[in-house]
């Protein structure tokens, strides 16, 4: 008897500590916090499109995307061909001549949400974002900050 009662103390000891460590291996990391404004889905941006230069801020990679606004909503051509994220509605609010934008895209086909946050002046862009992955063993994110305007660059005009 007593050969039993080990084992089911071991067993009970190691699911235990199992527990403990995929409660810490899933430790939840949290979106993009996006300032508490009046934010309004208006289309205050509809028709406009910036191509920008992002980077990476864990690992310092650059890259090129176009963000696209269209009644009521947004799109990232690069995250789109990623994980076809589609069109999501976008919020604004209004600052004299600035736009404040955000909006939350999520992949329809993995554990993917991105929160996008950022300022249009004129036909300038800035933004930062968060790309997190969540899934029950863990949580991954990478953060994103990126500039750009309404003029498409030299190389894609020919």
């Amino acid at each position: 008897m007593v050969p039993i009662a080990q084992a089911v103390s071991i067993a009970t000891l190691a699911l235990g500590t199992g527990a403990a460590a995929v409660t810490v291996l899933n430790k939840d990391i949290p979106d993009l916090e996006v300032p508490d404004k009046e934010w309004v889905q208006e289309g205050a941006l509809d028709g406009q499109v910036f191509f920008t230069t992002d980077k990476v801020v864990e690992t310092g990679e650059i890259l090129n995307d176009e963000l696209l606004f269209r009644d009521g909503t947004f799109q990232s051509k690069m995250c789109q061909v990623y994980c076809d994220f589609g069109w999501s509605p976008y919020q604004t609010w209004t600052d004299g001549e600035t736009t404040y934008f955000t909006a939350t895209t999520t992949c329809p086909d993995a554990p993917h949400t991105i929160v996008w946050y950022g300022s249009v002046t004129k036909d300038e862009i800035a933004f930062e974002g968060t790309w997190t992955t969540r899934r029950w063993y863990w949580t991954k994110q990478i953060s994103v900050t990126g500039e750009g305007s309404t003029t498409p660059p030299l190389d894609a005009e020919s």
